[in-house]
């Protein structure tokens, strides 16, 4: 049984060429890498992105569930629930949106992984629940946790929080940088590929960060003099650093040692926003990604994207799709398209960007998940499209969307 929906969203936060998708699913099965056994890595993003100033988001899409922050500071999530993500005490899937137990008041950002989601509240504080199989959810043990669970030692003094696949982040007010959480890739960044249950502190970033974003199996960080440091798995480029050797320490980004205001991290490619509003990627492009108007191979360091090097405001990454907020407010997506997740009422994948249809403007938060994007609107509705098996959309069924659905419940 679902619950419908009767808050609203936050919306008060800080603020075309079309080619023959080359599938980069079958393109990449040596990237399907087994990380426990039974899981694949195929995944996400940190919904919208990780901007100075920011604390995370109000709209995050993980693997297969997405949640939301209403103005009364409560959390509400919808869709797959098979490790407790949605957080409310079951690992029933929800087709409209559920209130997160424990998180009726005083939640200030979320952000979701593949199976886990994570909260920090307007104390600094952060809480996670769901699968739990690599530590992710920095309790101190393995066990899946169907409503919250503090993380240990963070019980204040974080701005920001970011959700990667079996990983998370956390930005503290001193501008230092933990993480805890799977490991395997050296994307906890402590110089080890040993799981970490617990935080512990990121090599050389103890201080001077701004803003954070996790991916797959990387994570990035904006320094306060605006230049990108990645870390972890680098088959893809996804670092950025010319090579694709992974990085168990931070390493720069090529040409991005300043001038960079906001980050994404997708499944095993990332983007950057600059202060004019430029919007560069790069690591893997099987798809389109990138955005470059290519669709194979991979972009070891950083290209424009066709069509956004200025004028952009938001950034988001999916697991092989990536969306901007235009100057205008429209939302532009591209990359991978085989359950429509680039919203444009088609299949086809798309390697520059283009417009989501219905909005070309209002538009004021993006998350990308894995298959499925949703966006926030200025008049206060949620909009999901994309892949919809698990109810990640929110619409009330289980049917894919190649346009954008209201979430059921929102006004």
């Amino acid at each position: 049984m679902t619950a419908a929906f009767s808050g609203q969203l936050q919306t008060t936060f800080p603020t075309s060429a079309q080619v023959t998708d080359q599938n980069d699913h079958n393109a990449n099965d040596e990237d399907r890498i087994t990380v426990e056994d039974t899981f694949y890595v195929y995944l996400p993003f940190i919904a919208r992105s990780a901007r100075f100033g920011e604390t995370g988001t109000p709209l995050a899409a993980g693997g297969d569930h997405t949640c939301a922050l209403t103005v009364s500071g409560s959390v509400e999530c919808w869709g797959g629930n098979s490790s407790g993500q949605l957080g409310d005490g079951s690992t029933t899937n929800r087709l409209t949106p559920v209130g997160v137990s424990g998180l009726t008041s005083g939640v200030q950002a979320i952000s979701a992984g593949y199976h886990h989601t994570c909260a920090l509240t307007s104390t600094g504080d952060v809480k996670c629940w769901g699968g739990n199989s690599s530590g992710q959810l920095g309790d101190g043990s393995t066990t899946n946790r169907l409503t919250p669970v503090d993380v240990v030692g963070l019980a204040s003094g974080v701005r920001a929080i970011a959700a990667g696949y079996y990983h998370t982040c956390a930005l503290t007010i001193s501008g230092g940088v933990k993480c805890w959480g799977d490991n395997t890739y050296g994307q906890i960044g402590d110089g080890t590929t040993t799981n970490r249950l617990v935080p512990v502190d990121v090599s050389g970033l103890t201080s001077g960060v701004q803003a954070i974003a996790a991916g797959g199996t990387h994570t990035c960080a904006v320094t306060t003099s605006g230049g990108v440091k990645c870390w972890g798995r680098n088959w893809d480029g996804q670092l950025g650093d010319g090579t694709t050797t992974s990085c168990t320490t931070p390493v720069d980004v090529s040409g991005l040692t300043t001038g960079v205001v906001a980050l994404a991290a997708g499944n095993f490619h990332t983007c950057a926003l600059s202060t004019s509003g430029g919007v560069k990627c790069w690591g893997r492009n099987g798809s389109g990604q990138v955005g470059d108007g290519t669709m194979y191979n991979v972009r070891l360091t950083p290209v424009d994207v066709i069509g956004l090097t200025a004028g952009a405001q938001t950034i988001a990454a999916g697991g092989y799709h990536t969306c901007a907020i235009t100057a205008a407010g429209g939302d532009q997506c591209w990359g991978r398209n085989d359950s429509g997740q680039i919203g444009n009422g088609t299949t086809t994948s798309q390697a520059v960007p283009v417009d989501v249809v219905g909005l070309a403007s209002g538009v004021v938060a993006i998350t990308a998940g894995l298959n499925h994007t949703c966006a926030l609107t200025s008049v206060g509705s949620a909009k999901c499209w994309g892949k919809n098996d698990n109810g990640q959309l929110g619409d009330g069924t289980t049917t894919d969307r190649l346009t954008p659905v209201e979430v059921v419940g929102w006004p």
